[in-house]
């Protein structure tokens, strides 16, 4: 017979069986509260929309600017630097937001974050000089405590049964964003070229990237007012053991700090008694996911705008958003789809695993890519190739459902925003790392002709396999 095992929920304290290799949830697990569902997800969609939507012509933005002397070559430099100092900011703010989260709670936090993206987005498309941009974006990221919080806020709206199902859509969500995001930017930079009658007004010669950065803040403050009027204050409630399965046993960090073994945690954790292998796993693992999928989305961009015999494929802003687009349209449909049924066969860190492996694959298909280019032009080939990197990039966003799970599971209730907040922490200083790494790579390996200007993907490849160490440390399972 079949192993059974007693599962909390806010509904039911039944004995369900276990299915091997699958994650312990019962056959009917809590529904999903979904008006709250749904109001942190357009607080998380925001996000990508802003930070995607400059993608498409960041590229060509630091050409106009006149800081590169018309060298092409040199734009990585300069547009990596851009998109490294958000993640820079963000980095040395997040942890202390999500603390602050912790204490008086998460709504007023996720208000000001989005009224500071909201601000710093219209500055960013006001912006005619390099470090205005790189303030505009620096502001984004300082005020940026969302991206810790949102994740603590899905853990406590769920519960044992139904957290991988509310997990799944915050990767959904990412994608949807990158979907609209490269579109709206792609579509609508510099509209005096494209609707010269609607556009005709100088203010849209002065400032043609205004119109991208308006529709992103609009997108912001529409959140804002939803999360003011509907979004209630998370109130778990917690199910007998509820708070043993999520941090598991925290017994013995308890006692380094003086609470005796007691579960009950008076006031906020000590950050330091969450350093400990069961936390900083996962931490590592989340870090190492996010400076490769950062990096792999900085490349993607610069790749596709750099002109062919610069290494790249010659896209113009409004091809380069719309193919980025189709990645968040495959991206949404298999999270919201098939996310589910393959944790359930294959299980997280084997799941995870296999995300994982995938950017070895997709750094290794634009040296392939490029040379088909600048043989034969861009031919069917061209397109075949690169579908096939955007379905790698799909199974590359499981890892983050998978290992979003794997950190809430570590975290006791009272510490949900701190390991969130430290994990995200980590995660945007790999992200700062990333975009100027990559980018100045490109540059660099393009320009000094290194490995036949491909150097900047085998760097990245054998990052990839580096970082993998921390997946074999992850138990079999969330909790675990």
């Amino acid at each position: 017979m079949a192993d059974t095992v007693k599962t909390p929920s806010r509904n039911c304290d039944e004995e369900v069986p276990l299915l091997p290799g699958s994650l312990e949830v019962p056959k009917r697990p809590t529904p999903l509260p979904k008006v709250q569902i749904v109001i942190l997800l357009l607080a998380c969609l925001i996000k990508p929309i802003a930070s995607q939507s400059i993608l498409p012509y960041i590229n060509q933005l630091v050409s106009e600017l006149d800081i590169v002397g018309g060298d092409t070559r040199k734009v990585g430099y300069y547009a990596g630097l851009i998109e490294s100092l958000f993640f820079v900011t963000e980095a040395l703010t997040v942890l202390q937001w999500s603390r602050v989260s912790d204490r008086v709670g998460r709504k007023p936090v996720l208000l000001l974050g989005t009224f500071g993206l909201c601000l710093s987005m219209l500055c960013f498309g006001l912006s005619r000089t390099f470090w205005a941009l790189v303030l505009s974006r620096c502001i984004t990221g300082a005020l940026n405590g969302n991206i810790g919080i949102t994740k603590s806020v899905m853990g406590e709206l769920t519960d044992a049964t139904n957290r991988a199902q509310g997990f799944a859509l915050l990767p959904m969500t990412w994608s949807i964003g990158i979907m609209f995001g490269p579109a709206i930017g792609g579509s609508l930079a510099r509209p005096q070229d494209h609707f010269p009658r609607l556009f005709a007004a100088s203010f849209w010669g002065d400032y043609p990237y205004f119109l991208p950065s308006l529709v992103a803040a609009m997108f912001a403050a529409s959140a804002f007012v939803l999360m003011l009027l509907f979004l209630n204050e998370p109130r778990p409630t917690m199910a007998d053991g509820e708070e043993t399965s999520r941090g598991g046993d925290y017994g013995t960090i308890d006692e380094r700090y003086g609470a005796s073994g007691s579960n009950e945690l008076d006031g906020p954790v000590p950050l330091k008694s969450l350093l400990v292998p069961k936390v900083l796993v996962p931490v590592a693992c989340h870090a190492s996911i996010s400076v490769l999928q950062i990096a792999l989305i900085a490349l993607q961009a610069l790749f596709y705008s750099t002109p062919i015999e610069d290494g790249g494929l010659g896209f113009t802003p409004a091809t380069s958003g719309f193919w980025m687009s189709c990645q968040g349209v495959a991206n949404g449909i298999v999270q919201a789809f098939f996310f589910a049924p393959l944790i359930s066969k294959l299980g997280a860190r084997t799941l995870f695993r296999i995300g994982h492996g995938a950017y070895t694959l997709s750094f290794g298909l634009f040296p392939i890519v490029h040379l088909i280019a600048w043989r034969s032009g861009i031919v069917w080939s061209v397109w075949a190739f690169l579908a096939c990197q955007l379905l790698l990039c799909v199974l590359q966003s499981m890892s983050f459902s998978c290992v979003l799970l794997y950190l809430n599971s570590s975290a006791p209730q009272k510490a949900l925003g701190a390991v969130n907040g430290l994990s995200q922490t980590t995660a945007s200083i790999a992200r700062a790392i990333g975009p100027a790494l990559a980018t100045s790579m490109f540059a660099y390996s393009v320009e000094h002709n290194l490995v036949g200007g491909y150097a900047v993907y085998f760097v990245m490849i054998a990052l990839t396999l580096a970082t993998s160490r921390f997946i074999a440390m992850l138990p079999v399972e969330p909790g675990k």
